[in-house]
Formats: C-alpha cells, sequence, structure tokens
C-alpha cells in the first residue's frame, strides 16, 4: 500500500479489446469491494461529453451500446486523437477530476500515452491490468471488425509493449473471474480499514 498527498491511493488501469469484457470485470469489481471504496473511471467519458458537446450530438445515445455510437465511433476516435496530440493527459484528468474513493479502476485505457500519465502522476500507486478474449468469443458478444477502428490506435495501442501487472482471462473455459481477481479483491480486508483513516488525494 502506498500513500499520496496524505491519503490511500490504489489506481488499477484497465485496457483491452471491444467485447473483451472489461466493463463487466471493472464492475465486477466495484461491486465485490464497494462503492465507497472502489469508483470505476471510464476515459472514454469526458471524450464523449466533450465530442457531444462541440457536434450538437446526444451524450446519453453516445454512452449507450447501440448503433448512434456505432455511427460516430470512427469520427470520434479521429477527434480524440486530435486532442491527445495537443495535450497526452487531457481526458485522465478529466476522468479523474473528483474521484474521491480509495481504489479507482479506470476501465478503458486504449493508448500507451494513458498508461504513461497514471504511471507519471501516480508511480507507485498504479497497476496495469489486461482482459483478454478470444476473437471468437468476441464474436460471440455481437463483434465485428470494423475498418477505421479495430486497426486504430485505439484498439491496437496496448496490443505489445507492455508488461501487465495482471492479465485476466475472460473466456467461459478459463478459471472463474473471482479466482483470477483475487489478489485485487483479497484487498477488501485492509482496504475498509485504511478506509476509516485515510482519503484519496483531491484532484
Amino acid at each position: 500500500f502506498f500513500f499520496l498527498g496524505g491519503g490511500f491511493c490504489l489506481v488499477l488501469v484497465f485496457s483491452g479489446k471491444r467485447k473483451s469484457g472489461k466493463d463487466y470485470v471493472t464492475e465486477l469489481i466495484q461491486k465485490r469491494l464497494g462503492s465507497e471504496v472502489c469508483c470505476v473511471l471510464r476515459l472514454s467519458g469526458p471524450l464523449k461529453e466533450q465530442y457531444a458537446q462541440e457536434h450538437g450530438l446526444d451524450l446519453d445515445q453516445l454512452m449507450g451500446p447501440g448503433p448512434y455510437k456505432e455511427r460516430y465511433r470512427a469520427d470520434m476516435i479521429r477527434w480524440g486523437e486530435a486532442c491527445r496530440h495537443q495535450d497526452p493527459g487531457f481526458f485522465c484528468r478529466l476522468a479523474t477530476r473528483g474521484a474521491r474513493q480509495p481504489v479507482w479502476v479506470v476501465s478503458d485505457a486504449r493508448r500507451l500515452s494513458d498508461l504513461q500519465w497514471f504511471w507519471a502522476e501516480f508511480p507507485q500507486q498504479t497497476r496495469s491490468v489486461r482482459v483478454q478474449s478470444s476473437e471468437k468469443t468476441r464474436s460471440q458478444r455481437g463483434w465485428s471488425f470494423t475498418t477505421g477502428v479495430d486497426d486504430a490506435e485505439s484498439e491496437c495501442g496496448l496490443d505489445s509493449g507492455i508488461k501487465f501487472d495482471w492479465i485476466i482471462i475472460n473466456e467461459a473455459n478459463a478459471p472463474s473471474l473471482d479466482e483470477q481477481l483475487h489478489p485485487i479483491l483479497q484487498l477488501r480486508s485492509r482496504l475498509f480499514f485504511f478506509f476509516n483513516f485515510y482519503h484519496c488525494p483531491q484532484q
């Protein structure tokens, strides 16, 4: 455990392909640890909010899983890349602003610059986690290859060259998620103890 600015904090930065199940896994961690201890932070949230404002779009539909989001996904990726080029930490700062729980779970890191920002800002607290599923399994969940999306940096930026602290295999024939997440979930008892005395740093 590490302390930052007088407060306890663990930052779990998750990444994974579309339909790998990273949202399900991160929400499971929050459910197991409790919302008072753990918050789920999505880098795509502030990105979509800014994109919707600038383009006059429906934010609720952009945040959902339906065809509306898919219609704008490729252009939104290009727009987000342009923003990151000017300021690599822009969306990371927005996503973490106001987080108060002692455990932060970042559900959707997509680029090396995302990981680098957390490593630079919270070098002792940050742990990286990769959620993996086969293309067959992802296809069964509704995924299909889309040019300009699945071959873009937003999907491929963390495919290689990263030594993740944990790799979670989200497949039916893999060990249960609770078993694979045990190194994280076993923190719960100690987190509740520390939560009574410490708070994460204000952003």
